[in-house]
């Protein structure tokens, strides 16, 4: 059983760009959410290229839903300690997240944990930054990812892999388990548990169950 850290991260960021898929974004996000209730050290940060809204539609007038920015890339907090990175169909265009992969170069030396949540893996590995380290990704896109990040040693089936002080998950929703997970490592299994139960969410406790990688393409 995870037991609290003695220095568990307080600030946190994630990073936007056009055509980012919205639950690998507020999966996570709302426990975090639910474990700043009570910690009023927490921060959060939405990363973008601009303050400009972030649409999940990949293009203009798209169905979709925007997000608005709180730092700009060039202006993000230096202290920041955890940063998260979603996936979506914005990760297949190199020109859609070159200002992401940038950033993602630039703070990975910095920050105390590295996360990332289904192709978000992919533009992470464009960032050359899983190198020589274990990961995983959408099973349905995990093909395509492996061939974006060849020096990456892709685990095919986990629901998510920690290697070190980066932690990537699954698809879309798996998500959700990575940050249960992390929660419970840097902060508690109590309080993870707890958070379980105000969302009402049955979590996979388990990295290794992972019932989609009969998917993998």
């Amino acid at each position: 059983m995870a037991t609290a850290s003695k220095d568990p991260p307080t600030k946190f960021g994630v990073v936007l760009f056009p055509g980012f898929q919205s639950l690998d974004v507020f999966g996570p996000v709302d426990i975090l959410n639910f474990l700043s209730k009570g910690r009023d050290e927490l921060r959060f940060s939405m990363l973008a290229e601009t303050l400009d809204p972030v649409s999940t539609a990949l293009e203009p007038g798209g169905f979709g839903q925007s997000v608005m920015p709180t730092h700009t890339f060039r202006d993000a907090p230096e202290d920041i300690e955890v940063v998260l990175v979603p996936g979506g169909m914005g990760t297949r265009r190199d020109d859609v997240i070159a200002p992401s992969v940038e950033y993602v170069k630039r703070v990975f030396p910095k920050v105390r944990y590295f996360l990332t949540v289904c192709t978000g893996s992919a533009l992470a590995a464009k960032a050359g930054v899983l190198d020589g380290k274990r990961a995983t990704s959408n099973k349905l896109a995990f093909e395509w990812v492996k061939s974006v990040g060849p020096n990456v040693d892709w685990v095919p089936k986990a629901r998510w892999v920690t290697d070190g002080n980066v932690w990537t998950s699954s698809g879309v929703s798996a998500g959700i388990d990575m940050m249960f997970a992390f929660v419970a490592d840097r902060y508690g299994e109590d309080v993870a548990e707890d958070i379980s139960i105000r969302s009402e969410y049955r979590r996979n406790p388990d990295s290794t169950d992972d019932p989609f990688a009969k998917s993998a393409s």
